[in-house]
């Protein structure tokens, strides 16, 4: 992929790393410099001069002057069938992907399409960025705007969905195009491209709406943007008493790492607290040339993330993972999100089942450092927001112990503490804060046994996709947990001659939970005997194997 570096495995890299052993053991006089040659920004090639990665051939004789330069990378991308063809031996799947007259825009790189090899079409680079036939193949469950972005959107470009944060799309354009992307319907299309007077509009909105305190600039991506527009933005921004972080959302370092030059860094430098999340998907991605993009852009004080998305055939493997989030940690990238791949249009052959993000998260927890393990969600469509996925780790607990497995799968208990003063909400300053946000405050209430949901003020009309009118069975009052009693309605009402106990229950219910075969006998005959007259919905939980329960004389 690239010339041998020092990290990269194989006896090129053993070399590597025996020459750098050798020169940190040879003497040498107090005043020699020292030369970090673990540090991949620092990595040399054969030659002696700074590492850099494989160049396709059709461009060997282009000169590195303009080799490096971010505008002449992005003036000669390849995006027709003829050009890509040129570059790589295309299978009839990929031909059939790049003449399909309504595709998703196509746009490689020289420096990034050069990374591909030309005769592998499983190459892990060359899936995401060149389209195959199965890109119009429709699965269950697709969505144009799987993440209702449009729907949370109160000025264009602008999407509002957490209480104080908010995304705001600056550019429909990026260096390259990802196969898989989540915004494919407005992405690409130099025709919905945002202006001025969009930009202004969502810098309006964000003056009035001080609740805001976390804008992520995103597209499209934000650094393909001139360089004097992304400027402004950011100064906009910085003028926002309010605006307290600026995040960048980029694959830019990815696709095209002649961008990040010291102009660009020391400009970004001006607006902190700034932060930058990049996103690989593969370790192939990390080439010499990006270890220096991001050097440059942390010694500029810039902390860096990293968001992959989990695909098919790419990086569905805990060993291609843990490859990468350890060449992240190495080039000072922490290891953010792994995403599970949204419902878009086009991506249905990259999808995996979520129990394969799952076991990638065991095969990396314990396994390696904990800052080098990122955090597992699933965007939840129609706008629900990131919702993260772990293994279970905590099996149970009660009020004095809990019970937890490692990564090994050894299961041990914590003893909790006898004795804990709670927290005084009433003396705490940071506690006399209002919270307007819905659901905050509501884990409370679960554990005080209030309710055994969670829910937002107003969640039916303003959380279910839109649906206005309420289906009937959304219907509160018609879920009553089994054992429990009535939370909401009149569930369990008794007929006359019943006095019930506590929570609902009869004392024949109570003698028949004491255990035994004596008592399960009776359980069953009073299963039997109708003591109850339940309404619609409300009858309890039936045993195993039954219909799960009847609504209107329909069975659910």
């Amino acid at each position: 992929m690239f010339e041998p570096r020092v990290g990269d495995h194989g006896p090129a890299a053993r070399l590597a790393d025996d020459q750098a052993a050798a020169h940190a053991l040879a003497p040498r006089p107090d005043d020699t410099p020292f030369v970090n040659l673990r540090d991949p920004a620092r990595a040399l090639g054969p030659d002696g001069r700074p590492a850099v990665s494989r160049r396709a051939p059709i461009w060997a004789d282009v000169p590195d002057e303009r080799w490096n330069d971010w505008r002449w990378q992005l003036s000669n991308r390849v995006n027709t069938l003829e050009e890509v063809g040129r570059v790589l031996n295309l299978t009839d799947d990929e031909r059939a992907g790049l003449s399909t007259p309504d595709k998703f825009r196509v746009d490689v790189t020289p420096y990034f399409i050069s990374l591909i090899d030309p005769d592998d079409p499983n190459d892990p680079i060359r899936r995401q960025v060149i389209p195959t036939d199965c890109e119009h193949q429709a699965f269950t469950a697709m969505m144009e705007d799987s993440l209702a972005e449009d729907r949370h959107s109160p000025v264009p470009g602008l999407v509002h969905r957490y209480p104080d944060r908010v995304l705001m799309l600056v550019t429909t354009q990026c260096a390259s195009y990802c196969r898989y992307c989540t915004r494919s319907r407005i992405v690409g299309d130099a025709g919905q491209n945002f202006n001025r007077h969009d930009i202004e509009a969502q810098l309006d909105y964000l003056r009035r709406t001080p609740q805001v305190r976390d804008v992520l600039l995103s597209g499209g991506d934000a650094l393909t943007l001139n360089p004097k527009l992304l400027e402004s933005v950011l100064r906009s921004l910085r003028e926002i008493p309010h605006i307290e972080i600026i995040r960048i959302g980029s694959r830019v370092p990815v696709f095209l790492p002649q961008r990040i030059d010291d102009e660009l860094c020391e400009m970004l430098a001006k607006y902190h607290p700034l932060w930058v999340n990049l996103h690989f998907n593969h370790p192939d991605e990390i080439t010499p040339e990006v270890s220096r993009a991001c050097d440059k852009m942390t010694r500029a004080g810039i902390p860096l993330g990293n968001q992959s998305v989990l695909l098919a055939g790419i990086n569905d493997c805990v060993h291609i993972m843990k490859a990468l989030v350890h060449k992240l940690v190495e080039n000072r990238v922490r290891p953010y999100y792994i995403y599970q791949c949204d419902l878009v249009e086009g991506s249905g052959h990259f999808r995996t089942p979520v129990g394969k993000g799952l076991e990638i998260i065991e095969g990396l927890r314990g396994h390696t450092s904990g800052y080098a393990v990122p955090t597992y969600v699933v965007d939840a469509p129609g706008g629900g927001g990131k919702i993260p996925v772990m293994p279970n780790y905590l099996i149970s607990f009660s009020d004095h112990k809990v019970v937890l497995r490692n990564y090994e799968g050894y299961i041990t208990t914590y003893e909790e503490p006898v004795q804990y003063t709670p927290h005084e909400q009433a003396n705490c300053r940071y506690c006399q804060h209002p919270r307007s946000e819905p659901g905050q405050g509501g884990v409370a209430g679960l554990l005080q046994g209030d309710r055994l949901w969670i829910e937002p003020a107003d969640f039916e009309q303003t959380h279910r996709r839109g649906n206005l009118a309420p289906h009937r069975l959304q219907d509160p009052s018609k879920w009553v947990p089994y054992g429990v009693g009535p939370i909401e309605g009149q569930a369990g009402r008794p007929l006359p001659g019943i006095e019930p106990g506590p929570n609902g229950r009869t004392p024949e219910d109570a003698a028949g939970a004491l255990g035994g075969a004596r008592e399960h006998e009776e359980t069953a005959r009073i299963a039997r005997e109708p003591k109850f007259d339940y309404a619609p919905g409300e009858e309890p939980r039936p045993r195993e194997g039954e219909p799960t329960g009847w609504s209107h004389g329909e069975l659910l």
